[in-house]
């Protein structure tokens, strides 16, 4: 891919890279040959990027065009949005601490070139910002306050503004950043490129090494090709065309910022950032299967000035929740007026509101799988012996219990059953969705909608095999197929 870059006016741009074009901004808006034909890589280093100057329409057309531009619309939208600015740039506080902690005064400028910095004690923060924001050039600004430092604004810097003693190491930032991305795209252009997103280190991840290597080989035969990628790749989102997340999502979380960004950026993303949030909050998915008459146990959003109500209306023992609980984390068994009194203040500390529900006694939860409004696996959790949940937790023993899943032929699973599951994801959306649910006699109830669900070869593979991660990225693949026909 030939690399261009754009710039207000090239007799002003400083510096000079061999096999790398350097074009005024009116000629690249106003002559579409003049970038040549091709795949091409426009480095956009105009003066200004506010909406509807030049700077602003290069990444625009460029994008139009089929060009890669740096940076994207995208993302000059979301250095405009300062909440947004923040919102990305949580999970890098405690690196700003510890990079700045040494500076006098209160106040300091970064800038950023190509992700870099000439003095080495600020090259992983200049690093970590421009994963999270990726522009050429980028200033960011701080603010000590109480003793702390704050990112109060990154925004673009132009080429005019990169004082002369830097020019020679944004030379050689140029050059190292052109080699690498040079390197990347001698292979072969794939039909579709799909990031996978997973934690190596999480002890309870959502599809295990086995299903993992499975997701690659369905992917690779059906000419899409997987790259496993983790939290520290967050730049690299706009090199996929899709997004598969397979590390426990939460609201609040870099997977959510993972979907976000990934959404924004136009991939088509499992999880989606709305089902991230809607299947994360307990309170919202009891409003909305209420409204929607939904069946589930009888249920009682529980604030300060009500909880006197969880005992008359549901009876004892119930079950507390936490509104983003998973994995059997803060859902807890109330047997007593007792125990209820000593849960409650700790569970109200972390969320003004809580969930009641009543305690339907089962062996196991049927879990239905659904994607794209469709069934691909049904499963059946068995609880430990002698427990009432799928997972038991031994916080003494630092130990954790699963019983056993089987697999269910979906056409032996009860019809009331998977009605019900699919009645229910689709009010979410047409993600990836585990619907849990109890039957008790003929009575079938929702326990609740995850987004993220398992899939872990052995389980929930047992009855379709390997045509579960085939059929995933089949989704996929028609769902990359339809933008770029409606591109």
């Amino acid at each position: 891919m030939r690399s261009l870059i754009v710039v207000d006016d090239p007799r002003l741009w400083p510096l000079a890279l061999p096999g790398v074009s350097v074009l005024a901004a009116h000629r690249y808006l106003t002559d579409p040959a003049s970038a040549g034909k091709g795949p091409v890589q426009v480095f956009n280093l105009c003066q200004s990027y506010r909406y509807q100057s030049f700077g602003y329409y290069v990444s625009l057309l460029a994008e139009a065009r089929g060009h890669r531009p740096l940076p994207r619309v995208s993302t000059l939208e979301d250095l405009h949005s300062p909440a947004l600015v923040r919102l990305l740039t949580e999970e890098v506080q405690a690196l700003i601490e510890r990079v700045l902690a040494r500076l006098e005064g209160d106040r300091f400028a970064l800038p950023i070139y190509f992700g870099r910095h000439p003095l080495r004690r600020y090259a992983p923060l200049a690093h970590r910002l421009f994963a999270l924001m990726p522009a050429p050039l980028l200033s960011a600004d701080f603010m000590r306050r109480k003793g702390q430092w704050h990112l109060i604004r990154l925004r673009p810097m132009a080429a005019a503004d990169v004082p002369s003693a830097h020019r020679e190491f944004l030379l050689k930032a140029l050059r190292d950043y052109f080699a690498g991305r040079g390197h990347v795209h001698r292979r072969p252009a794939p039909r579709l490129n799909l990031a996978i997103l997973h934690d190596p280190a999480n002890p309870e991840p959502p599809s295990n090494a086995r299903a993992m290597e499975k997701f690659q080989r369905a992917a690779r035969q059906l000419r899409i090709h997987p790259s496993f990628i983790t939290r520290e790749d967050f730049h690299r989102i706009s090199e996929f065309d899709a997004l598969f997340i397979r590390d426990t999502t939460y609201a609040n979380h870099y997977t959510y910022r993972f979907a976000r960004a990934a959404a924004a950026e136009g991939l088509v993303v499992i999880d989606d950032p709305d089902s991230i949030l809607r299947c994360n909050n307990k309170v919202f998915l009891a409003e909305l299967l209420a409204r929607h008459r939904i069946p589930m146990p009888r249920t009682l959003v529980v604030h300060r000035n009500n909880a006197q109500r969880i005992v008359t209306e549901l009876g004892l023992p119930c079950v507390l929740k936490q509104p983003d609980s998973s994995f059997s984390r803060g859902v807890l068994k109330i047997a007593s007026e007792a125990e209820l009194a000593r849960t409650l203040p700790a569970l109200f500390a972390e969320s003004d509101l809580v969930i009641a529900q009543e305690w339907l006694p089962t062996t196991f939860d049927w879990r239905v799988g659904i994607l794209d409004g469709r069934v691909l696996f049904v499963a059946q959790y068995v609880f430990p012996q002698g427990h009432w949940q799928v997972i038991l937790r031994d916080a003494q023993r630092r130990k954790l219990v699963e019983g056993p899943t089987r697999a269910v032929p979906v056409e032996a699973t009860p019809a009331a059953v998977v009605r019900l599951a699919l009645r229910a994801a689709n009010l979410i959306g047409d993600g990836f969705y585990g619907v849990d649910l109890k039957q008790v006699g003929n009575r079938v109830v929702v326990i609740e909608v995850n987004d993220n669900p398992n899939v872990d070869a052995g389980n929930e593979d047992g009855v379709v095999g390997d045509a579960l991660y085939r059929q995933l990225m089949e989704v996929f693949l028609a769902r990359v197929t339809a933008r770029l026909c409606t591109a």
